[in-house]
Order: C-alpha cells, then structure tokens, then sequence
C-alpha cells in the first residue's frame, strides 16, 4: 500500500507540471507531439521524414530523450533546427519536470510546433503526462497484431497511432486490419495513419494531418 500511495503522489506532482508545461507552451500558441514507441518502431526516422516536409512552412522544435547517448539528437540536429537532448541515464521514460527544464534551452519565440521524441518503451512513458497536446504512439509491422492488446495503458492514453514499416509488409505474416482492429477495440478514438519512413509512404497525409491540428 505504501508503494501504491508513493506512485499517486509522484503522479500527482507530475501532472501538476505538465499543467504548468501546457499552459506556458499554450500561452506562446506552441502546439506539442509527444511521440512514443517501442525501441526500433522507427520515431527518429517519422520524425525525420516530418521535419524534411515541415521544415519551412513552420517553426519547429525537438525535444529527444533517450537513455543513453544522443545519437538520435545528432541525426535530427543536421536539419538545423531548435534540438534539445534528455538522457535519461537509466529512467524508461520522461516525465514533465524533464522536460520544463528542457524547454528552458529553447527560444520560444521561434517555435510553432514542438515534437517530443520519448524514451523507447510502451510502459512507463504511458502514466506520464507532459504537457502535450496530442499523444502519438508508434508500432512497427515487425512487432506482432497484437501489439496494442499486450500494451493497452499505452494505446488507451493515446490520440494517434501510427503502424510504420508498411514496405515490409510482403514479407511479414502481420495483418494490418487485425492491428487497427485490436488497437480499436482498446481505444475506439484513435486515428490511425500507416507508414514506411523509409519509402516515405503515408508521410505526406500525417503532415498534413498535423498542420490542420496546429491551425485550429
């Protein structure tokens, strides 16, 4: 029970924060993604893809937490775009304190949408909220149908998934139907969009998706 008490005051705290991050992102009409997935789902390469389409026609700014090392920061820093690092140094997710201080190293004035790249996991990050806006989780064709039925906090809190590597589709034996079916069947809200960040596939449609959530 005492366990159990710890984790609701930790929780409470943290969403007290996220609040805090919300409301002061809002005031400067910064719109947040709070992208998540399992390791190896492919959220640096969407990301990537996104940036390569956005870049230009909106301000953007990345907030990336890992683990360890900031190779995935290296790879969306080339773009030149506002890049700040969270490593984790061992924590399997980030939670809203993580990321106020993040925001700090970022020039607000210049940011129209702000992307937060989560640690690779489909647990932890599930029970945190950062202060986004819209919460986007990742899967992979390789990772199995039902994916969204082992992992239901994760595609319940969710707003978007996307099912990413699509072009591996003729080898694999996975069903996207029973994918979105089983993910329906946890969240009937969620919008689903499929990708191949390597192809490009279904890129185009996602950007546009979320150029319409920032004008509104």
């Amino acid at each position: 029970m005492k366990i159990i008490e710890l984790d609701k005051k930790v929780l409470k705290r943290n969403d007290e924060i996220a609040e805090e991050n919300r409301k002061a992102l809002k005031q400067k009409g910064i719109y947040v993604f709070n992208l998540l997935s399992s390791p190896g789902a492919g959220k640096t390469s969407i990301l990537e893809r996104i940036i390569q389409r956005l870049k230009g026609r909106v301000d953007i700014g990345v907030i990336v937490g890992d683990v360890q090392t900031d190779n995935d920061a290296k790879r969306i820093n080339k773009y030149k775009i506002q890049t700040v690092q969270i490593i984790t140094n061992g924590a399997c997710h980030l939670d809203s304190k993580m990321v106020k201080n993040a925001i700090k190293k970022i020039d607000l004035n210049n940011v129209k949408v702000l992307f937060i790249e989560n640690v690779g996991n489909l647990v932890c990050p599930s029970n945190f909220d950062l202060g986004e806006d819209v919460r986007i989780v990742i899967m992979s064709t390789t990772e199995g149908d039902d994916k969204p039925l082992k992992y239901p906090p994760m595609f319940y809190s969710a707003d978007v998934m996307i099912i990413n590597k699509i072009d591996l589709l003729p080898h694999l034996s996975c069903n996207v139907d029973e994918i979105k079916n089983n993910a329906l069947k946890i969240n009937p809200n969620l919008k689903i969009f499929e990708t191949s960040a390597v192809k490009g596939t279904g890129i185009d449609g996602l950007c546009d998706w979320i150029m319409d959530k920032i004008k509104k």
